[in-house]
């Protein structure tokens, strides 16, 4: 089975180019690595003052291997992809255009009872009463049809943050951060999608005609329970606002340990796996399990210090993290 090797370009100042088969990584005209460009599956250039070489532009799209331009907020601004387009990306879109709406239902099951199992374990590792919750996670069916989402969100609210407090986007305070977080997270679904050669538009269970990352919303639902734990924690410091020291721990976010079935990954490359398994799912017609968080209460415990941020050392031989 081939390896999806996703590489991601997230310090500043790099110069990528191509020689002799490999994609370099260059800084003021030091090369800092090389990786072979047929084991690329897609690059995510996502940080200030990068520059490509034209010979590596095309390289890419000989291959068929998306380039990802994030903009300042780390979000997606342009996808480049192959005039003639890549039999792969190409079936998955076909895929996912024709994907039924009883795989979308499974899909979507397995979506909320992971989102409802993080909130469970969040308000289990903060010491809070965590059983109205969990409870929930067993009632959700095909497709929710009764909503459990939403009735576990009433209640997990009110237990993380105390009765007072309303989930409302336009309001400050926590609010505001949690916005900010689940932004930074987005993101990072948002370019796991594109890489993945999913269209992020083409959504599972959201249907606004007006929003065009449906699939990003739909997806980033499990990896949500994270934010909140920050953002209580964020709390417990006496953060009211989002400072430039919240932004900066929102932002280290990806770095957090996410504990999936086959081992622990920071959260960037838990969102890709998400996001390959999905793409795979739509190739075979079949709802099978989606590759999701699997939250476990020591994790928790463990992200308590620090909040499991990996060496970034050992992320760049694993994950092609450059």
């Amino acid at each position: 089975m081939s390896v999806e090797r996703i590489i991601e370009i997230a310090s500043d100042n790099r110069h990528l180019a191509a020689f002799r088969g490999f994609m370099t990584v260059s800084e003021r005209g030091e090369e800092l690595g090389r990786i072979p460009l047929d084991s690329i599956s897609a690059v995510i250039a996502n940080a200030h003052g990068l520059t490509y070489s034209n010979n590596l532009l095309t390289a890419l799209a000989e291959r068929g291997t998306p380039l990802v331009i994030c903009g300042s907020n780390h979000a997606p601004a342009a996808f480049l992809w192959a005039v003639d387009g890549h039999h792969t990306q190409s079936a998955r879109i076909d895929s996912q255009i024709k994907s039924t709406q009883p795989m979308a239902k499974q899909l979507w099951k397995q979506i909320v009872y992971a989102k409802i199992k993080g909130q469970a374990n969040v308000l289990e590792a903060l010491g809070k009463t965590k059983a109205p919750v969990e409870f929930l996670a067993s009632k959700v069916k095909s497709g929710d049809p009764e909503n459990i989402e939403a009735q576990a969100a009433r209640r997990y609210w009110g237990l993380l943050f105390g009765t007072e407090f309303r989930r409302d986007r336009q309001q400050e305070g926590k609010n505001s951060l949690l916005n900010y977080g689940y932004t930074i997270v987005r993101s990072s679904v948002a370019r796991a999608l594109l890489a993945s050669g999913l269209h992020p538009g083409i959504g599972i269970h959201h249907r606004n005609i007006y929003n065009h990352m449906r699939l990003v919303d739909d997806v980033m639902e499990p990896y949500r329970p994270y934010v909140d734990f920050v953002v209580w924690h964020l709390g417990q410091e006496g953060c009211k606002e989002v400072s430039p020291d919240a932004k900066r721990l929102l932002a280290s976010m990806a770095e957090m340990a996410i504990p999936m079935k086959d081992g622990i990954y920071p959260m960037r490359r838990a969102i890709q796996k998400t996001s390959i398994s999905l793409a795979k799912i739509y190739e075979n017609g079949k709802a099978v399990k989606l590759d999701l968080p699997e939250y476990k209460l020591p994790l928790w415990q463990a992200q308590e210090d620090g909040y499991g941020t990996f060496e970034r050392a050992q992320a760049d031989v694993d994950d092609g993290y450059v």
